[in-house]
């Protein structure tokens, strides 16, 4: 219950430099850490034929969830375990509030990194920009800045970071997860959910 007492999660990561500072050093290669040998990378599941044009990200409607479909359950738990990621429809979430949070979001990424470390993750906990779950100094890492943020259950909220937001971005980012229907937790079994922004650097940055 979100009254209980609860003792905040906390997960730990190595500190890494951030890839888009990298980037802006106008570098002739990228770094070896960030290399992965063939033999390193996740083997290619789809097939290498035409057939990969017919193939679609999977659609998991919200409603249809919550109504208790058992056909959209089953639709979820595949896309859950055969592509690890779908869309989801019907949500409730107006989508110019999601557009808003977009450029909202990618503002913050642009802001200049001294006023981004005020936000940086601690060696004792992986809220916060960087990367995630990097436990060696020799793991490859991807060619990626994030920002880890877990927002629900409440009493799981970062009390270092969250109010260090602009006003107007917490704002959005908060709209963007209100409290779950009802049955939503039974029906997904989740502990927490994670809103997270991940920025690619493109190669044209070289």
């Amino acid at each position: 219950m979100e009254g209980a007492a609860q003792t905040r999660t906390q997960l730990k990561s190595i500190l890494v430099p951030s890839v888009q500072e990298l980037a802006r050093e106008s570098l002739e290669k990228v770094p070896d850490r960030y290399i992965r040998p063939f033999d390193d990378q996740d083997r290619p599941i789809l097939p290498l034929d035409d057939r990969v044009h017919d193939l679609h990200v999977p659609i998991v409607d919200m409603e249809a969830l919550l109504s208790g479909d058992g056909q959209e359950l089953q639709k979820l738990h595949l896309a859950c375990q055969e592509w690890g990621f779908f869309q989801l429809i019907n949500h409730g979430v107006n989508s110019s509030v999601v557009e808003k949070f977009k450029i909202e979001t990618q503002e913050w990424f642009n802001l200049p990194m001294e006023e981004k470390k005020k936000y940086w993750q601690t060696p004792t906990d992986v809220e916060g920009f960087g990367q995630v779950f990097v436990v060696s100094e020799q793991q490859r890492l991807d060619w990626a800045d994030l920002f880890y943020l877990t927002t629900l259950p409440k009493t799981q909220r970062s009390p270092r970071l969250l109010p260090l937001f602009p006003l107007p971005y917490r704002s959005s980012l908060l709209s963007l997860t209100p409290p779950p229907p009802p049955g939503v937790f039974s029906l997904l079994p989740l502990e927490h959910h994670f809103l997270s922004r991940v920025l690619v650097v493109q190669s044209r940055t070289f």
